[in-house]
């Protein structure tokens, strides 16, 4: 502690008490933060498939929502073939985006993603869907070989290529898909927690009063670039889901 400035421990910036029952089945607010962002991205879908011709008011940013998600992810990486997963990549797009904006809502304050669990299983749940794609497409065996053995390779180097493919394709590539959406969640819930820290610790009587300008200019600049970031990780993971799709799918390696 200086000068009255207490920093909390990590895990207590991330862990949150239980509002209804225990640490195994309890509600906290991260459980309410998912069923939150769960609703609203229910909502987007609700409201998007109205079916009014003329659409106005909500419906029309839905369907602005869900056509950002076709043209600027879905296209771009599967081509008109990858549509059929518009339902998944929008709900996966808006529930990412969802869990993260929560980190700048006043008294919630807390990006879902910014604890290992929700990455993980989105992760997870990905890796699964792109696999069976994949083995759907090509077969099994077929699969395997599309994903281990690339072509134009040498036969003699498959001995080196294969076990690098195998450890790329099917434990880095999950692993890195969850490792950046929940570090950069976590490193941008820790600089706020930070700033705002030092701004509570400075609004005061004393001479160090003077610096409280510098951490309140950092608690509204990293909120600002927050909202930035919120956007963009939900965007990252679900290009990222749009492009392991693709290449499990493809004929052409």
């Amino acid at each position: 502690m200086i000068l009255g400035l207490e920093f909390p421990p990590l895990s207590h910036l991330v862990n949150w008490p239980e509002i209804v029952g225990d640490n195994v089945w309890g509600i906290n607010k991260v459980v309410l933060v998912y069923a939150l962002s769960a609703l609203l991205t229910i909502l987007i879908f609700t409201i998007g498939n109205k079916g009014q011709l003329v659409p106005t008011g909500a419906q029309n940013a839905a369907e602005m929502s869900i056509e950002f998600v076709e043209n600027q992810i879905i296209l771009p990486t599967m081509g008109t073939k990858g549509l059929r997963w518009t339902a998944y990549m929008v709900s996966l797009f808006f529930f990412i985006f969802f869990c993260n904006i929560f980190e700048i809502v006043p008294f919630v304050q807390m990006p879902a993603n910014a604890r290992i669990a929700l990455p993980m299983f989105l992760a997870l749940l990905t890796f699964v869907l792109y696999n069976a794609a994949g083995i759907r497409e090509h077969g099994f065996f077929g699969y395997l070989k599309h994903s281990l053995m690339p072509p134009g390779v040498p036969a003699l180097l498959y001995v080196v290529v294969i076990p690098i493919e195998l450890v790329s394709n099917f434990f880095i590539r999950p692993f890195s898909h969850m490792v950046r959406l929940f570090a950069n969640l976590l490193a941008g819930h820790i600089l706020l927690v930070t700033f705002a820290i030092l701004t509570a610790t400075l609004w005061t009587t004393e001479w160090y009063a003077a610096f409280l300008p510098l951490p309140l200019f950092g608690v509204i600049a990293f909120t600002a670039f927050e909202i930035l970031v919120s956007f963009l990780q939900a965007y990252v993971f679900t290009l990222l889901a749009g492009v392991y799709i693709d290449l499990c799918t493809s004929h052409e390696h």
